[in-house]
């Protein structure tokens, strides 16, 4: 590859993968990055196309689209060529809460690589052009700050929208249009256009693409969004905060809420402005998941339950949430019965601490106990299932070390021999 230009210049290519200067490769592609974002506010989109094709083709993001493929969770996960190192994707299945199953398409490493190095030339636009209100697939943005927004917007100063329009797409991914994306998306068309229509292998069988971005695709998340961005601006046209009508958006990927004065506002003006947008894109609201509630009732979204009580809204982990979590835990627990105890904590801890710290930020302390308890007496049925032939003080004394901030009257779950390893959250 040639040296790259005097836009991120290096006097040389590095022959060797470990002699890069990842440093200054970042700076490099920061820097184009920054460009493109100026030239687009200044409405040169033939400078924007210019930079970008100096982006993609550069030696620093070319290595650091690479440098993202082999070192992220996805390195170990072929594609249909069976290479960990456009072909039709390789069509997998992951289970949903509701029992069914979302399909996923894996890309061979190469089209990885290749999706990493142009995402470098789109992102820079779309979070430019990105909705305020979005959070879902974005830097240094995540659920807590949706979750916050969604607080801020219904428990703020003065009186606010007392109904939510819980919206969600039906398959979202699976049918975007591919004709709005190759008109919208603002990078090489062919490249686009090749992997959209790439198709998926399953059981041997390549199947075609006619419709949406798979999941599964690097690039696939910042798409999706784009298609999705416009929606608040329209909103915010029709309902200026002077006119009233306290309508606002909070997005996550595909699911959103739309707040209102009124049920009526929500059901004969704003959903049928949803569903116009997301006509034109190719895609339409799940009538299953769509409704409209009041904030009395309170309402889930990203795992919480957000409710009015007392007129003070409190954010609390949903039971579905729950039920959902504890499910997991004792299907971990029950299925490793004569596994060593260090290896049980070992399991059960990234669980326990990934799940308190996300619900932390909530009034979850009553549900927090809850969960703790439940666990406590599966791993209690688990320990006397071990030992059946020993008396519960014994057990006691093996697995039960004391600790002081635990909620099961002082004790938390260890082993003797082991240094103790506190499992409640």
């Amino acid at each position: 590859m040639a040296a790259e230009s005097s836009a991120g210049a290096t006097p040389s290519v590095p022959r060797d993968w470990h002699s890069i200067d990842w440093k200054k490769a970042h700076v490099n592609v920061r820097r184009l990055q920054a460009r493109i974002v100026q030239a687009m506010k200044a409405g040169k989109w033939g400078k924007v196309k210019a930079l970008q094709h100096l982006l993609t083709r550069s030696f620093s993001a070319k290595a650091l689209a690479v440098k993202r493929v082999t070192e992220n969770q996805g390195k170990n996960t072929p594609g249909v060529d069976k290479v960990i190192w456009a072909l039709p994707l390789r069509r997998l299945y992951i289970p949903k809460a509701n029992g069914k199953k979302r399909p996923l398409g894996i890309p061979t490493m190469k089209d990885r690589a290749m999706q990493a190095l142009y995402l470098q030339s789109v992102d820079p636009i779309a979070e430019t052009q990105a909705d305020p209100n979005s959070y879902g697939f974005r830097k240094e943005r995540s659920c807590a700050d949706a979750i916050e927004q969604c607080h801020t917007t219904l428990a703020g100063r003065g009186e606010m929208a007392p109904w939510i329009l819980e919206g969600d797409i039906k398959s979202c991914f699976d049918m975007i249009s591919h004709s709005w994306l190759l008109n919208h998306i603002p990078m090489e068309t062919r490249i686009l256009e090749q992997w959209l229509k790439a198709g998926y292998m399953e059981k041997s069988v390549l199947y075609p693409t006619e419709d949406g971005a798979p999941q599964g695709g690097i690039i696939s998340p910042v798409l999706a969004n784009m298609a999705l961005d416009g929606l608040e601006k329209i909103l915010r046209e029709k309902y200026p905060k002077k006119r009233g009508g306290k309508v606002h958006l909070v997005r996550y990927a595909d699911d959103f809420i739309i707040t209102g004065a009124s049920k009526e506002l929500l059901e004969k003006e704003a959903k049928p402005l949803v569903t116009a947008f997301l006509q034109e894109r190719g895609l339409e609201l799940s009538q299953e998941k769509t409704k409209i509630t009041h904030i009395e009732d309170g309402f889930d979204f990203l795992g919480q339950n957000i409710r009015k009580y007392n007129g003070k809204v409190l954010i609390k982990p949903s039971k579905k949430n729950v039920h959902t979590f504890l499910t997991d835990i004792r299907k971990v627990i029950k299925g490793h019965k004569q596994v060593k105890t260090v290896a049980l904590i070992n399991m059960l801890n990234p669980k326990l601490r990934g799940w308190a710290l996300y619900h932390r930020h909530g009034s979850s302390k009553e549900t927090l106990s809850h969960v703790d308890h439940a666990i406590f007496q599966t791993l209690w049925q688990w320990a006397k299932r071990r030992h059946p032939r020993k008396g519960k003080q014994w057990i006691k004394d093996r697995y039960l070390g004391l600790h002081k901030d635990s909620c099961n009257n002082g004790h938390s779950f260890s082993e003797r021999c082991d240094e103790a390893v506190k499992l409640s959250v």
